[in-house]
């Protein structure tokens, strides 16, 4: 017999994110808007981040084992050091498993994310 547990799964509706901010083409950021947005994009400013968020986002089910990507061509503190930052930005959530961290993008940041880059048909 086994004492693993199975644990549930998280409805989508669970895991919704509120989109930081309005469209750019909408209205002015207030200051707390840009901020936040300021945040995401200058975790995403980084090559190394950038690599890393790929690898998580385009990862096999959604969400990627650090073991599985870490090889971005730095030490491994390294790497963590720019997942914490990815983290922080609220780009990734992450998950203890053992002794491993699997980490996984949020979609309704990266919709929220695309959507602040939209830019409304002319005429709409």
């Amino acid at each position: 017999m086994s004492n693993m547990e199975l644990l549930p799964l998280l409805d989508q509706a669970d895991r919704a994110v509120e989109p930081c901010c309005p469209p750019l083409t909408e209205r002015p950021f207030t200051a707390a808007e840009a901020e936040t947005a300021a945040r995401m994009f200058k975790a995403l400013g980084d090559p190394v981040r950038l690599r890393l968020f790929s690898a998580v986002a385009s990862h096999e089910g959604g969400e990627a084992c650090v073991c599985d990507i870490s090889d971005v061509g730095v030490s491994q503190p390294t790497v963590s050091h720019h997942l914490k930052k990815l983290k922080e930005a609220g780009l990734l959530t992450s998950e203890r498993r053992g002794t491993w961290v699997y980490y996984r993008v949020e979609p309704s940041v990266v919709a929220a994310m695309g959507k602040l880059l939209t830019v409304a048909p002319a005429g709409a």
